[in-house]
């Protein structure tokens, strides 16, 4: 079972991913409190994309955990799970608790 630090790393580091495409003034803060998704994204709508295809191909690949982060379950939410590392790391969870 894939624990939520592991999470919290694979998310950290597809954010270090988007960084490194940044100017070093303009970085994205690399915490679970970052805002993914939403109106103070802390992301474009590219560089979102780009993290959660990142994420769900280091799930699948090194924790065999084949996911869907983007699918009509995540997007029909209350609570969206893109709002924060936070939330996207519980949604994360959340899926690999029903595999």
């Amino acid at each position: 079972m894939i624990t939520a630090d592991a999470v919290d790393a694979t998310i950290f580091q597809a954010l270090e991913a988007v960084n490194t495409e940044r100017e070093p003034d303009d970085q994205v803060d690399v915490t679970t409190e970052t805002t993914l998704f939403g109106v103070d994204a802390a992301l474009d709508s590219l560089e979102f994309v780009s993290l959660i295809t990142d994420v769900e191909t280091t799930m699948n690949l090194e924790h065999e955990l084949g996911i869907s982060l983007a699918d009509d379950r995540a997007m029909s939410r209350p609570v969206s799970p893109y709002s924060t590392v936070t939330t996207l790391r519980d949604y994360i969870l959340e899926l690999a608790a029903e595999k």
